[in-house]
């Protein structure tokens, strides 16, 4: 079984209708809610994109450049799907993907792939006066379907995030999330980023793992933060 196949089909079993990535931007006053539903699409579609026009598969190599973000939780799930194996040196990836200023960057490692650029606009605009042959996921991830099957059976020993295998990273998300006292009924208010693998673990997958609902704060105004968990009516904090 995949790591997103792991994570995600116990959510969608239980209550797939129950929001479980609410993103909020103070910087840009966006929020957007995603439901399990909506957040397997995305990475659906977002799978789909990278076997079908990047050939990723098992063991492959991917690096994410990119800020603790709805999108990033869809194309992190969809690299799983995949069976890809999530690295955190873009020189060591295949394939790279990363946010419009940093293309340049993951330009530089050289990845043999390629890189896949995401504007992370909230209304699906693509980037303009890309490099040629870098991948715009907005444009491109849109004519990818909802649905996604692995050509082949991913093996939970396969590696899936910086050497660490699917059962290893399952295994260390459910105790983190017992250690960080989060429950299938929790709200979870985070501003954590998700640049290195325990912060990922810890801000993301910890939460997936045990279904618990993810309330995530990029630029947080600080100033907000009490009245949104009472708003959102979170329950923990990271």
């Amino acid at each position: 079984m995949t790591l997103t196949a792991a994570l995600l089909d116990p959510i969608l079993r239980a209550n797939p209708a129950r929001p479980l990535i609410t993103f909020y931007d103070d910087a840009t006053g966006e929020r957007i809610e995603l439901s399990g539903v909506t957040t397997a699409n995305w990475a659906a579609k977002t799978a789909n994109l990278l076997r079908d026009e990047c050939d990723v598969e098992t063991g492959t190599t991917v690096a994410a450049m990119l800020p603790a973000h709805w999108q990033t939780a869809a194309v992190l799930l969809g690299a799983w799907w995949c069976g890809a194996h999530v690295v955190g040196t873009p020189a060591e990836a295949d394939w790279v993907l990363c946010d419009g200023d940093r293309v340049d960057l993951a330009l530089a490692a050289a990845p043999s792939g390629g890189v896949v650029a995401l504007s992370l606009d909230a209304f699906g605009r693509g980037l303009d006066g890309l490099p040629a042959g870098v991948i715009d996921y907005a444009t491109e991830v849109r004519s990818h379907g909802d649905d996604f099957v692995p050509w082949e059976p991913v093996d939970d020993s396969a590696p899936a995030l910086d050497g660490r295998s699917i059962a290893e990273v399952l295994d260390t998300a459910r105790r983190r999330a017992g250690e960080l006292d989060i429950t299938p009924t929790d709200r979870v208010l985070s501003m954590a980023e998700w640049s290195s693998s325990d912060g990922l673990v810890d801000g993301l997958l910890s939460v997936l793992a045990v279904g618990a609902s993810l309330v995530q704060c990029r630029n947080p105004d600080m100033g907000r933060l009490i009245a949104r968990a009472a708003a959102e009516k979170c329950t923990r904090r990271l």
